[in-house]
């Protein structure tokens, strides 16, 4: 199709003119469809950046609609439903984000005896900045050979594959402090210079893997001590957060901690979790 799309009746406002035809019912299937596939609720707001994303894939697969693209998706169960949901994931992460969480984490593991075998869960694990950041946390509180286990997941591959990685521009760390960033990361040289590798000791204590939060397929056998599930709840309505919310209660240890977000606010589960600091919740 050329540049110069046909408008059609019923083109969402503003959206005119584009590569591909985007209409308000375009943008309805796509809120059902991702909803129902990641429980994420679009608001009617996101016509942009939902055109944006999800254009790259009707370029990559040879759609000439988003109409043709949709139906097609829905005549499928195969990878490209997982490219769909990665390109309406949202990842904004940072090292030591919210600064304040890992400082109660680290008084939290030092709580316990030196022996004590430690199982934490990170749900949004994103490009891998906060599953290193609980590390790191973990191995200054705790020793150089801790009993740690982390499990770092994400709905979203393309940025699981970055994580498992451990690639970063050094310009990423610059909340790190020295000693931090020569105890845990190497830095590179020649056509490397500029990046930075987390060393082999940091991720051979964590797995990454895809988990879906709404879906009840969650792979776990063992409970949690503690969970990290930040800036991931502020996506779904109320309903969902609380299914989530009580997927992730059966999941943890009585008097787990469980991390949120800023903006999230769960004071209508106090059967489940009751808050015991800033953004931090102890499971009944």
């Amino acid at each position: 199709m050329s540049a110069n799309a046909v408008i059609e009746v019923g083109d969402a406002p503003g959206m005119q003119g584009r590569e591909f035809t985007w209409t308000n019912a375009d943008f309805d299937r796509v809120q059902d469809l991702i909803y129902r596939r990641a429980g994420i609720s679009l608001h009617d707001g996101k016509h942009a950046m939902v055109y944006s994303r999800l254009s790259r894939r009707l370029r990559d697969t040879g759609h000439q609609s988003f109409r043709e693209y949709l139906s097609w998706l829905e005549s499928t169960d195969g990878a490209e439903w997982q490219e769909f949901v990665n390109a309406l994931t949202t990842n904004l992460t940072s090292f030591f984000r919210e600064r304040h969480h890992f400082q109660i984490l680290s008084e939290h593991l030092k709580s316990k005896s030196a022996t004590h075998s430690w199982r934490v869960w990170c749900s949004a694990a994103s490009t891998g900045e906060e599953p290193y950041s609980i590390l790191m946390t973990a191995l200054e509180a705790l020793g150089n050979r801790p009993h740690f286990c982390l499990m770092a997941s994400d709905i979203d591959s393309k940025v699981l594959a970055t994580a498992a990685n451990g690639v970063y521009k050094a310009e990423a760390l610059k909340g790190l402090s020295a000693a931090q960033m020569q105890a845990f990361f190497m830095r590179g040289k020649g056509a490397n210079a500029g990046l930075v590798r987390v060393k082999p000791e940091l991720k051979q204590l964590v797995e990454f893997l895809i988990v879906n939060l709404i879906k009840d397929d969650w792979p776990f056998k063992d409970h949690f001590d503690v969970v990290f599930c930040r800036n991931v709840m502020i996506y779904f309505d109320a309903e969902t957060q609380r299914r989530v919310l009580e997927r992730i209660h059966r999941v943890m240890k009585p008097g787990g901690i469980l991390f949120v977000g800023h903006a999230e606010n769960f004071s209508e589960s106090r059967d489940l979790f009751v808050l015991k600091g800033k953004t931090a919740y102890e499971r009944r």
